[in-house]
């Protein structure tokens, strides 16, 4: 069982994403003091044509970042614990760069990116965050230019199409917001399948915790429909190979191989119901049954 569902949940979340942008690591460790950055991100050189289809998500990884979610609103202590670390990414890069007579430009260090639910507006300005909205969408909050740091307030991002990969690590009603947008999505988007199978991780690891709260058994009974409905999918689809496979084996013990043109007649064969293809299949001849199917479509 995992101790912290929702973390795991966000390190593989986002890890999953950004894996074919670039190189990811999560829980990093740093030297000294045992600590840990949750996700490190270098991306690939070239970008990767795909790169809008995150969105927002996408932006950010333009660039080498440091990912450090929050299921719940991010306090001052662990700002200043995440900017604490990225000072330690820093002056490790500095010094690599120094052991190997390298130049080390300020665009090449990572940048924070703290993802929080929400942030109150006290919070914000006592580091003075402040948004650029010239060149990004509201809820993104940058710190003073030499800090290297944004604070990504999900509750705040505009509930778009480019948001939605962030969104799903909101909470409450923005997060099941976000999960039924991205089950609407097409089932051939290839990023919709890898995102819902990590929300049913997530939905098993609360599932086994006997002291949840109110909001983690609604998250639960937001998840349930849809992992049924992937199971039912699963199941239809293993029905369906399943009578292909009968089909197409019939069709071998019958008439000694399956060659190019008794391929033709399968998926004919299949829109019948399993009792009827298989009357057909032992009872016609090849002649018949290419007559049937075959040359019929011909």
């Amino acid at each position: 069982m995992t101790r912290f569902p929702h973390d795991q949940f966000a390190k593989d979340y986002l890890k999953e994403l950004l894996t074919p942008l670039g190189e990811v690591e999560t829980s990093r460790n740093l030297a000294g003091e045992v600590r840990e950055i949750d996700v490190w991100f270098t991306p690939t050189s070239p970008l990767p044509l795909d790169i809008q289809s995150l969105g927002l998500l996408g932006k950010i990884a333009t660039e080498k970042a440091v990912f450090e979610p929050y299921r719940n609103p991010v306090t001052p202590s662990q700002i200043r614990s995440c900017l604490s670390k990225l000072f330690d990414v820093h002056a490790e890069l500095e010094r690599q760069a120094k052991r190997e007579n390298t130049r080390l430009n300020e665009a090449e260090l990572p940048k924070l990116w703290i993802l929080s639910p929400t942030a109150s507006a006290a919070l914000l300005n006592s580091f003075q965050a402040s948004l650029d909205e010239s060149n990004w969408l509201s809820g993104v909050y940058f710190l003073p230019n030499a800090l290297k740091t944004a604070i990504v307030v999900i509750h705040q991002l505009p509930s778009t199409p480019e948001t939605l990969w962030l969104r799903i690590l909101g909470k409450g009603t923005v997060q099941k917001q976000a999960i039924n947008e991205l089950a609407a999505l097409p089932d051939k988007n290839p990023l919709r399948a890898n995102a819902l199978e990590l929300l049913n991780n997530l939905r098993v690891n609360l599932e086994v915790n006997q002291d949840l709260e109110l909001e983690d058994r609604e998250l639960i009974m937001e998840l349930s429909p849809l992992y049924q409905e992937r199971l039912n999918a699963a199941v239809e689809q293993g029905m369906q190979q399943g009578q292909r496979l009968v089909v197409e084996n019939l069709l071998r013990v019958r008439f000694g191989g399956l060659d190019e043109e008794l391929m033709t007649i399968v998926e004919p064969l299949l829109v019948l119901p399993p009792e009827e293809f298989t009357y057909l299949l032992l009872q016609l001849s090849r002649e018949e049954l290419l007559a049937r199917f075959f040359r019929q479509n011909n």
